[in-house]
């Protein structure tokens, strides 16, 4: 796209927040030199390294360049959109993935348009499949920090949802069996739980830790509900992996902390970067 000053604004309630998702893809098209994407990755604390072990990375470029994505604004995120050629097995064709290393929280007061506007642009760019990963509490003692849990549904108590006027899309199966049990087939021992994403940025306490599990919750986090029903509206197949970084407000008697975040994320680093890689590589 020639000229970036006729890009939509993303923020003003009358523009189409797909148009700027076309044009997003159509920047990355034109800065990667590759015209369609088939898998995109939306890369939470921890999963950073994945993004090394998927294969040949063609282009990286800054995502505040593009239309509609803002500045990383959580340390543990990287702020760069990735374009990366997997080999294909067996003669196979190679294809190509789209690594978005930040995400726009919700509590960052940018818009909800902002938060999935990633996801958008991705199905935008060609991709069928998306996979999302976070960082998140763990309210089953069994799964200690470094723990990777398969995501097979949600409770989204953020009290706002990406879709906008009467748009009303089926949220059964959002998150695909069929992508799970591709992701058990690398490793057999992943378990599976519902993530209960709050608004944030406060840590949930320890009362309502206690509710998401009366509600069916297994895990708590910030991200991931909103940009998952963006990915069902735009006809994405959506695997959700997080990365248990601590237990749940009063499931341990230690402190909740970032730092306590990005340790676990480091240490679990290399296991889950080559799990994610793998999995990516079989989808």
């Amino acid at each position: 796209m020639s000229d970036l000053t006729a890009v939509p604004d993303l923020d003003d309630p009358a523009t189409d927040p797909f148009d700027v998702a076309r044009a997003a893809a159509e920047h990355i098209a034109q800065a990667t030199g590759v015209a369609r994407h088939d898998v995109a990755l939306v890369l939470g604390s921890g999963w950073g390294g994945a993004a090394d072990l998927l294969g040949e990375t063609v282009a990286e470029l800054p995502s505040t360049e593009v239309p509609g994505f803002s500045a990383a604004a959580v340390v543990g995120h990287v702020g760069t959109i990735r374009s990366i050629r997997i080999a294909g097995g067996d003669g196979a064709a190679p294809k190509h993935a789209l690594v978005l290393g930040s995400r726009t929280h919700l509590y960052e007061g940018r818009g909800v348009r902002r938060v999935v506007h990633g996801v958008r642009t991705a199905a935008a760019t060609g991709a069928s499949t998306l996979v999302l990963t976070n960082g998140c509490g763990g309210l089953n003692p069994a799964w200690g920090p470094g723990t990777p849990v398969l995501i097979s549904d949600h409770i989204n108590l953020t009290a706002t949802s990406p879709l906008e006027g009467a748009t009303f899309v089926d949220l059964t199966d959002l998150y695909s069996a069929r992508l799970r049990e591709v992701a058990r087939s690398v490793d057999p021992s992943l378990d599976e739980g519902v993530y209960v994403q709050f608004r944030g940025p406060h840590y949930e306490t320890p009362a309502e830790v206690a509710m998401a599990g009366r509600l069916g919750g297994d895990l708590v986090g910030m991200s991931t509900t909103l940009e998952a029903i963006a990915a069902r509206h735009a006809g994405l197949e959506v695997l959700g992996v997080s990365l248990v970084t601590n237990f749940g407000a009063g499931i341990s008697d230690q402190p909740l902390s970032h730092t306590e975040v990005l340790e676990a994320g480091a240490a679990a680093g290399p296991r889950i970067s080559a799990l994610l890689a793998e999995v990516v590589r079989r989808v």
